[in-house]
């Protein structure tokens, strides 16, 4: 699963851009931020954990009242789209949020690269009540995940390229390239053709806007 720190917050942005379908450059980005509000929440959750990632002499004095404000951005932005991704959750680059509207995303879950999340999607914990206590599992989505409207993922994980159906209830980990449906779900079919609208090349210039590096992202 590729993750996020090991992408420049401009390849992380510009690869999310190209998802929507309007290119990688600064002009389409520029564009999403004025009209797509699903676009703006996962800017301004790249925008928080680039800030919080700052380091050397002047940055490490700035981290903290920066951060401080892009929280409070990135929490209007979740706000006016009706939606809770959290700024700390773990996203690989070119994440396409569709509608949006009733998300909720655990702040420690795990989303992979170009993966495609509808509203109503809830990715959530798992609490298993032990003799010895309680043990939490958290959910990760791998690469090129399609995830349908209202579906619900309880701290398992599913596999890269698999397409999750509308209102189905995942709470067994699934095998690469599987369709899954029901309540519980399970495996009722192969996927033969991903479901990725206008993947982003990620980790190659084509995926990234003018002049970014392609140098990994500090951890």
């Amino acid at each position: 699963m590729q993750d996020a720190p090991h992408y420049t917050f401009r390849q992380t942005v510009a690869a999310d851009a190209t998802r929507y379908g309007g290119g990688s450059g600064l002009g389409a980005v520029l564009k999403l931020l004025a009209g797509n509000r699903m676009f703006r929440v996962t800017f301004t959750l790249r925008s928080c954990q680039a800030l919080n990632r700052m380091g050397g002499p002047l940055g490490k004095p700035l981290r903290k009242p920066l951060l401080a404000a892009c929280r409070l951005l990135h929490r209007w932005t979740q706000h006016s789209a009706a939606m809770d991704l959290p700024w700390e959750t773990q996203v690989g680059p070119g994440l396409r949020i569709l509608h949006g509207w009733g998300l909720v995303v655990n702040a420690s879950a795990r989303i992979g690269a170009n993966v495609t999340l509808f509203h109503g999607v809830t990715l959530g914990q798992k609490d298993d009540l032990l003799p010895t206590g309680r043990v939490t599992h958290y959910p990760e989505l791998g690469d090129g995940v399609w995830v349908g409207p209202h579906a619900v993922v309880i701290g398992v994980s599913i596999g890269e390229e698999c397409i999750v159906a509308a209102s189905s209830v995942v709470t067994k980990p699934m095998p690469r390239r599987s369709v899954v449906a029901g309540n519980p779900g399970k495996a009722v079919a192969e996927v033969t053709i991903p479901d990725i609208p206008h993947p982003a090349q990620v980790g190659r210039a084509s995926a990234m806007m003018p002049g970014t590096a392609t140098s990994p992202m500090p951890g």
